[in-house]
């Protein structure tokens, strides 16, 4: 592969640091759990000299030794650097969960890398959720490859699985999606299985034998020469296809050879441009070994086929009030513009900030402006602050390696950034800038909590800020109606994680409650009602009556109230009284005790005494006749109905549109969203949609998506109005 470097590796033992973006690969690892990610970052770690041949940083930690809760739930549930040195260039490998729920993470990979690793299993397939994923790198151009795991597996089958994805990878051109190398079998076993021993490179012609644990290269054996043709013509066309050269493709039709220089500088154009996607095989380290299969094969890729930051457009950028500025580029001298991908908390070392450097240079102790968004839908304050940062490292498991710095490209962890949260800016405090943020998915999943004791009480809403400011997909709510503190996430897993994270990080133990969504009550029909408030008990009595009718108003309306007393039945200074008290008591309810809504109450008649009337009791007046009105009256619930839109793989289409017809969901249409998908609208009451996060994945096996909107509340069926009354009765 090509030589793009430029880079001033750290001292032996210390972190590998750049002095140029030419000498930086920031790469992604997507895929789903279970397909070995967190496995093949290690063994890339230990081909590069970063681990031991026991898999272990020089502490005795893996470079996935990071959150316990990790190790308790046996998989990822977080983005994590592992940066590592290839010849002379500075690799940071960014290992992404692969469960649906920390989709989050993910978006913050996708942000910080400049290329993505597939990783896919040679006896699984490739699942919808791993193509929308791709989409998404196809959308913005990102560079992509291929990686195939499990090639131990009896199922596994290296041709039938570079087939499928090209099908699935690349869509009207699925030879832009064609291995480089093919696996290299070795002797049956007594299962009947043979593993994969070395591989067979397509381009060198050559055999990259690891069946002794270090990559030792040869010639290929004469059975090996048909496949290599048959499988190399066609890897050759798919290269030149791309080829900037227009006369090659009919130089090589024609007959003439394609010198191996020339083939190798069109593939890393091609790749690095995400044009023409390399699939290639990797496989762990047996134990002991330096070397497992594929790891040089990919640093190879990694490094000459992989663009350089340099060479990817940096984030547009405004001043933090929105005006606009100038374009910048990945320009170590330029201005300061860096981005917090992701924020997390060490219980030594306090709040740690992953951060990605577009521009400019970030130095220790230097002080910096924070500009954010703001999410305060979610629980996210807006910045815009001066902070002082502390010293900056690389993290390595456990362990955090201090650097002198890190340049336009590089990613590195920020410590006391206090203030700054995930996807805020960071830039010089003479020249604020704000970055265009990207795209975090919606929580949709509600979880009610309370602080299981009073001690907990005082610790919960610390405790609930620090986690959101960790976590952009969560969202905090006070919800003014029902009462409750409101955590959305993105699926039970996520659930599990943040109560995991109150408890063992901050200290706070909380109890789930059931969710409340937030009914209301209206009259069905016109009704009257008196108010009477008269008590004597020495000295200054109470003495108020009030006469009202109510009558039922449009869905929005709102209360209305109208004064038609006449002759001074009520006195004009305890009018706004009787309003007063019959507001109070709709706020508390009337039938089931939720607030009641889209009514007229029109103030008929009263009496009043001279010295016993007051404020006090007409308000007690108007409240006794509301609720007295109430109960000659249908009194009925208004629930919540949401508009749901739900984007989905045309094959789903059928079975959404059921499930929410047995959610008593009104389907409004549907309408093509792109190949292959559907965008279903429905109108969906709230109370039946609370668990359709969970729900929808199920049933679109990880394939589909929805947002929600508040509509309107409108009468609940008696059936269930019913229920709920007796529940709260």
């Amino acid at each position: 592969m090509g030589d793009r470097r430029d880079v001033h590796a750290g001292a032996a033992g210390g972190a590998p640091t750049a002095d140029r973006p030419e000498g930086l690969r920031n790469v992604v690892l997507v895929g789903h759990s279970g397909l070995g990610k967190t496995t093949l970052v290690e063994a890339l770690a230990l081909a590069g000299g970063a681990l031991n041949r026991a898999g272990r940083v020089e502490d005795g930690t893996s470079v996935s030794d990071y959150d316990e809760i990790e190790h308790r739930q046996q998989r990822s549930v977080q983005l994590s650097l592992v940066p590592i040195e290839w010849g002379s260039i500075k690799i940071n490998l960014l290992d992404t969960p692969g469960y649906a729920d920390f989709v989050g993470e993910l978006r913050a990979g996708l942000r910080a890398a400049d290329a993505a690793l597939f990783v896919v299993s040679a006896a699984e397939g490739v699942d919808g959720a791993t193509r929308m994923v791709w989409e998404e790198c196809a959308a913005v151009g990102m560079p992509r490859a291929v990686v195939i795991t499990h090639l131990e597996n009896a199922r596994a089958d290296f041709e039938e699985m570079t087939a499928i994805c090209g099908r699935a990878f690349g869509g009207d051109d699925p030879d832009a999606v064609l291995p480089l190398y093919l696996p290299l079998h070795g002797e049956e076993g007594p299962d009947g299985h043979t593993p994969v021993a070395g591989l067979i490179g397509l381009l060198s012609q050559r055999v990259y034998d690891y069946s002794s644990g270090e990559r030792v290269e040869r010639d290929p054996d004469p059975e090996h020469l048909p496949l290599i043709e048959e499988a190399r013509g066609r890897l050759i066309e798919g290269i030149i296809a791309e080829s900037e050269d227009e006369t090659l493709m009919d130089r090589y039709l024609g007959g003439e050879e394609v010198d191996f220089k020339t083939l190798i500088e069109d593939l890393e154009r091609a790749v690095a441009r995400g044009t023409f996607y390399p699939v290639l095989a990797a496989a762990p380290p047996a134990e002991g070994a330096r070397h497992g299969l594929g790891t040089l094969e990919l640093l190879e890729l990694i490094t000459g086929g992989f663009p350089t930051p340099a060479e990817r457009e940096v984030p547009p950028v405004t001043t933090p009030d929105g005006g606009p500025r100038q374009p910048l580029s990945c320009d170590p001298d330029g201005p300061l513009a860096a981005e917090v991908v992701k924020t997390s908390s060490d219980p030594y070392v306090g709040r740690i900030s992953l951060v990605r450097v577009f521009s400019g240079t970030i130095r220790p102790d230097e002080t910096v402006h924070v500009s954010g968004h703001g999410m305060e839908d979610r629980g996210h304050e807006d910045h815009d602050v001066d902070e002082r940062i502390g010293a900056l490292s690389c993290p390595f498991g456990k362990v955090q390696r201090p650097v002198p710095k890190a340049v336009a490209g590089d990613l590195v962890c920020v410590a006391k950034l206090t203030r700054a949260e995930t996807g805020d800016t960071l830039s010089s405090k003479d020249d604020p800038l704000l970055m265009e943020p990207w795209v975090m998915p919606d929580p949709l999943l509600p979880v009610a909590i309370e602080a299981h004791s009073k001690a907990d009480e005082d610790k919960l809403s610390q405790g609930l800020a620090r986690l959101v400011a960790e976590d952009p997909t969560m969202r905090l709510e006070q919800n003014q109606d029902t009462h409750q503190v409101v955590l959305w996430c993105l699926g039970e897993a996520h659930v599990d994680v943040a109560l995991e994270r109150l408890r063992g990080r901050y200290g706070v133990q909380v109890d789930g409650v059931p969710y409340k969504v937030s009914l209301r009550e209206t009259f069905g029909e016109k009704a009257a009602g008196r108010g009477r408030h008269v008590k004597q008990s020495g000295g200054h009595g109470q003495f108020a009556i009030c006469e009202i009718e109510v009558e039922p108003l449009p869905v929005g309306s709102g209360i209305e109230f109208v004064d038609k007393v006449v002759g001074g039945a009520v006195p004009r200074q305890f009018i706004p009284s009787v309003e007063k008290g019959v507001r109070a008591q709709a706020a508390k309810g009337v039938a089931a005790g939720y607030p009641v809504v889209d009514i007229r109450v029109t103030l008929l008649d009263g009496k009043a005494h001279s010295v016993d009337s007051s404020d006090a009791a007409f308000q007690t007046a108007g409240a006794l006749a509301l609720r007295e009105a109430a109960g000659d009256a249908r009194i009925h619930l208004l629930e919540p109905v949401h508009e749901v839109k739900v984007l989905v793989s045309d094959e789903y289409v059928g079975p959404v549109m059921s499930d929410l017809a047995g959610r008593r969901g009104r389907v409004l249409g549907t309408e093509p969203a792109g190949p292959g998908r559907t965008l279903v609208r429905a109108e969906v009451p709230e109370i039946e949609i609370g668990r359709y996060a969970i729900d929808l994945r199920s049933l679109s096996h990880g394939t589909g998506r929805f947002s929600r909107s508040y509509a309107r509340h409108e009468p609940m069926p008696p059936q269930l109005s019913a229920k709920l009354r007796e529940e709260r009765s």
